[in-house]
């Protein structure tokens, strides 16, 4: 079984993950790990800590010689403005600094003071901020080169952004967002292929894949929606407009023309590519903040006002990527188990052969 947990806040010395499952004998590239982590950075809107930062994935444990162990990994994202954070509290008397009273709507802030009765907002926003993602892109970057070393590819592209398609209009948009102090979301695609049909299950409703993808993506902060192949377009057409007829030839076995279902029926891949997309709603830091009410004293105030990006739709595209990476991983070691890469490989030919 694959399982991950990431540790840290969006301003503290470090984020950290911790990966258990993967099979031993996976030789990593850890230039790759930079290189996902610095797509994360990247895209239009992006706000001023990425001039800050330059993440970079450190492997402390579960890896020699370039090879997994079969141990846990270990892996370690330097948080570069912790530095700055330090001075920027110290200038104001006490390492705390002074306490955020006035949650943002549409973020955790309210939520999970009322949940952890805290009385400062930052003791949710730090933890709360989509920084923490950046550790997620780096297990995804773990899951990624097992993916590959299995012929599974992943890969994302930006649909829309505050409902334009065209990139020239998208940066127009943004740009004007900024200018007004506010902030957009879109919509983007990920993609998989290389897939054997059979992943996932419909035995129980926590095995199906479909079930298993969406809970990953949604769990990217601000990610309101997701949507496999056709999607919500389903509910406009007819069932024959819908479901995609089932061919069979000696060279491919068993194929479809079209790809509606996005890859899984009844909570199985088909062996089609898998379709997703998902909605990326406004980050909810605004410059030009909205109405709250001070947890303190119940007044009305404006919302707190963090450094922020105004649009970060291709950001958590690359995160998006990031999480269906892990979760065709845990669906893969599922199914075909093995302690070491040459046993899951050897599996999997077997069951492939079968299938022809």
């Amino acid at each position: 079984m694959l399982r991950f947990l990431t540790a840290g806040e969006s301003h503290g010395p470090c984020l950290t993950a911790i990966v258990e499952g993967l099979p031993a004998g996976l030789s990593l590239d850890e230039a790759r790990f930079n290189q996902e982590m610095a797509r994360r950075q990247e895209g239009f809107g992006r706000g001023g800590r990425m001039k800050i930062e330059r993440d970079r994935a450190e492997i402390l444990s579960g890896v020699r010689f370039g090879q997994t162990l079969g141990s846990p990994v270990s892996l370690r994202v330097v948080n570069a403005d912790w530095v700055n954070w330090e001075t920027k509290m110290a200038a104001f008397g006490e390492p705390a600094g002074p306490a955020v009273t006035a949650p943002r709507p549409g973020h955790a802030d309210l939520g999970g003071c009322q949940k952890y009765d805290r009385a400062d907002v930052r003791d949710i926003l730090e933890r709360a901020s989509a920084r923490e993602t950046a550790a997620r892109v780096a297990v995804g970057a773990l899951c990624r080169q097992l993916l590959e070393a299995c012929g599974i590819l992943v890969a994302s592209r930006v649909v829309s952004i505050g409902g334009a398609t065209e990139t020239a209009a998208q940066e127009a948009l943004i740009a004007g967002a900024k200018a007004a102090g506010d902030t957009l979301g879109g919509c983007f695609e990920v993609t998989a292929t290389g897939l054997m049909p059979g992943l996932g299950s419909h035995i129980q409703w926590d095995r199906r894949l479909d079930g298993q993808i969406a809970a990953a993506i949604v769990s990217i902060p601000a990610i309101k929606g997701v949507e496999f192949g056709e999607g919500f377009r389903c509910g406009e057409l007819l069932g024959s407009q819908v479901h995609d007829e089932i061919f069979y030839s000696e060279s491919r076995g068993y194929y479809r023309n079209t790809n509606r279902a996005g890859g899984i029926e009844g909570g199985m891949t088909n062996g089609e590519p898998i379709v997703l997309r998902a909605v990326m709603k406004p980050i909810p830091t605004l410059t030009r903040p909205l109405h709250s009410v001070d947890i303190l004293s119940q007044q009305p105030v404006l919302a707190n006002s963090e450094r922020s990006d105004v649009c970060a739709v291709a950001a958590a595209a690359c995160v998006a990527e990031a999480m269906l990476c892990i979760a065709l991983s845990s669906a893969l070691l599922d199914k075909f188990a093995g302690d070491s890469l040459p046993q899951l490989l050897a599996a999997i030919a077997h069951y492939r052969q079968n299938l022809r």
